[in-house]
């Protein structure tokens, strides 16, 4: 089963103060043009979206430095006073804070969202962990591991990208 982690995207959605605001106007219709077509205008951490480590560290690793393996793979729902599997990703639906960063480096995730501080991004973008942030339905994943993906767009230097986060929950369980 497949769970979709990602905010839509609409015109009057809200963005972080400061971003750029979406919006999504339709510029070819069926009628002059037989085909439909929309200009997009949005920030590339709106909505769901994955951090690069240059979003918040100069010089660091942009989308165009990471393997695309880098934005998939298994990943588990954790609670921050609960031991971290080593390895994979970890979500988590609890607020976690930068007293986490040491629990979470000696677990070597591959990427961490979810209700994270500010200050726990920057200090695992530092390290160069990738970060997912807004994203919803979280507790239908379950405690089980499962697989996910959230690749970005290919923006070449980005620093972040609006992605579509999907959890395949079953991948693992049989």
């Amino acid at each position: 089963m497949f769970i979709d982690l990602s905010i839509p995207l609409t015109n009057d959605m809200t963005v972080y103060e400061g971003d750029p605001a979406v919006t999504i106007t339709k510029v070819h219709n069926y009628a002059t043009h037989t085909w439909e077509l929309r200009q997009l205008t949005l920030g590339s951490h709106t909505g769901t979206h994955v951090d690069a480590p240059s979003h918040m560290h100069k010089g660091a690793k942009t989308l165009s430095d990471l393997p695309i393996e880098r934005f998939c793979g298994v990943a588990q729902i954790v609670k921050p006073h609960e031991l971290f599997p080593c390895g994979c990703g970890l979500f988590f639906i609890e607020a976690a804070d930068i007293t986490l960063l040491p629990k979470l480096l000696a677990a070597h995730p591959r990427f961490v969202g979810g209700a994270i501080s500010e200050m726990l991004e920057r200090a695992l973008l530092a390290e160069g962990i990738i970060t997912y942030t807004d994203l919803i339905n979280l507790e239908k994943v379950g405690s089980a591991p499962f697989m996910f993906y959230g690749f970005p767009l290919a923006i070449v230097d980005g620093d972040g990208s609006p992605v579509r986060a999907v959890a395949h929950v079953t991948a693992l369980t049989k």
